[in-house]
């Protein structure tokens, strides 16, 4: 499964969503796809439940570093 993660325009994640991942074969697929069920003006980003990418994973209040890539 992918997990994406809703920011708003201060970089905090609102909302964590999980998509099945023939919906999503790439992040840029799984993106377009969460803009198509939550708005267009909406912001994503794929998060790794592992944490095996951008820092860990995640979580509601959390804050997106677009410069490190990662949340923290």
């Amino acid at each position: 499964m992918a997990h994406f993660a809703k920011l708003n325009s201060d970089n905090v994640v609102e909302q964590v969503i999980v998509v099945n991942n023939e919906e999503v074969p790439d992040e840029a697929t799984g993106i377009a796809f969460c803009k198509s069920l939550f708005g267009e003006e909406t912001e994503w980003i794929q998060t790794s439940y592992n944490g095996n990418f951008r820092g860990q994973f995640a979580g509601v209040g959390m804050t997106y570093d677009p410069v490190e890539d990662i949340f923290k």
